[in-house]
């Protein structure tokens, strides 16, 4: 994405905040009355050792590409595309480890960039699994590869600038956050490091954003109890409050596994209800146990009259994925698969029956929990 930086203050009786603003990823035209774009999002993108082993070409090289060979036309075809990056990159000296403190190579970047993604949030449970060095470096190497990033952050001037990104002509804010750190601690006199969840924390923010006047402010949480496929009451605790502060869309992860996609009403929202995808569960990870290999691709559409400036989400489409650990014919590799797709693809020849069978499961209980709530949810 082309990124056009646009610094201006603003004034609230709570504190001074700065705003940037990006610059459009796609000038395709307009129509004469209206503008739909799309956003994509995934769940938790987790690099477990034995993916970089799998990934290694080289004593100081890897390669993850090939992991997104078969997703990375749905993910670049959005207008923006964003996930949970759920590792730092702290570089090899740090030592590079799995489960449960994580460090990866930057190649991983490189890979995630060249499939598709726009934007990483990085608030999650693992951020200072390397301390505040592990923040800072990870943030380096995403500014290295012009990822954007939301939820840790260098300064408590970058902590305070507002993701503002400007799509086609619609705006949307990014906010993100997480539950907490793992007990690992966050260095005295830095909260700006890392946004936690906390209500007051993110009705100032919110607020700050909607000064800006963006037309859609997203939120993504990372929280919940992991392998739970139903959102616990916390979870339902903060979105509702989240909801009330203003919030228009909600994305979370943390559970590994997928939970339904709800649409909740509010008379704070710029739509008449706020869609909330309580979990999307893992995109990419080593873990094997029913529901954690399994995740997607969610996209939402947003129409934007031209005239009077209303919005409303047009459509909810969810690819679903599966991910495939084993041997290519010519290694072993993980590769993620659009699960409806791929088994009626020729060109995938590494599939057998069991994988097969897995990743029918896995459809079956996609569109079970995914639409529990919201039948209208579009399957592709």
């Amino acid at each position: 994405m082309k990124i056009l930086l646009i610094t201006f203050s603003i004034i609230l009786f709570f504190s001074f905040r700065n705003c940037f603003v990006s610059g459009e990823k796609h000038k395709s035209g307009l129509s004469e009355s209206t503008v739909t774009i799309s956003i994509s999002a995934v769940g938790d993108i987790m690099c477990h050792t034995v993916q970089f082993e799998y990934a290694k070409v080289s004593r100081d090289s890897f390669d993850f590409n090939p992991v997104f060979r078969n997703v990375s036309k749905h993910l670049s075809k959005s207008d923006f595309t964003f996930g949970n990056i759920e590792t730092v990159f702290a570089g090899k000296k740090a030592k590079y480890t799995g489960y449960p403190r994580f460090n990866s190579p930057s190649d991983l970047l490189y890979a995630l960039k060249n499939a598709g993604f726009d934007l990483l949030t990085t608030s999650n449970n693992h951020s200072l699994d390397r301390g505040e060095v592990g923040v800072l470096r990870t943030i380096n190497e995403l500014n290295k590869r012009s990822l954007n990033y939301n939820g840790t952050y260098v300064s408590q001037a970058d902590h305070d600038s507002i993701r503002i990104f400007n799509i086609k002509g619609i705006s949307i804010v990014f906010l993100a956050y997480s539950y907490g750190t793992n007990g690992n601690p966050i260095p005295k006199g830095k909260s700006y490091l890392i946004n936690l969840i906390d209500y007051e924390s993110i009705h100032r923010d919110i607020q700050a954003a909607k000064s800006a006047n963006p037309d859609i402010v997203l939120v993504h949480f990372h929280f919940g109890d992991e392998y739970e496929r139903e959102p616990s009451d916390y979870q339902k605790q903060v979105v509702d409050s989240t909801i009330e502060m203003g919030a228009d869309i909600i994305i979370g992860g943390h559970p590994h596994v997928l939970q339904p996609v709800k649409f909740i009403k509010s008379h704070k929202s710029v739509f008449d209800s706020v869609l909330v995808a309580y979990s999307l569960g893992n995109f990419i990870s080593n873990q094997r146990k029913k529901y954690t290999d399994t995740g997607g691709i969610l996209t939402i559409s947003i129409t934007k009259n031209l005239f009077d400036n209303t919005l409303k989400i047009s459509n909810v489409e969810f690819i679903p994925t599966w991910v495939f650990k084993g041997n290519t014919g010519n290694k072993n590799e993980f590769v993620l698969l659009p699960s409806m797709s791929a088994m009626n693809d020729s060109s995938i020849t590494f599939l057998n029956k069991n994988h097969i069978d897995k990743m029918e499961e896995s459809i079956r209980d996609t569109k079970e929990v995914l639409s529990k709530y919201y039948y209208y949810v579009s399957f592709n």
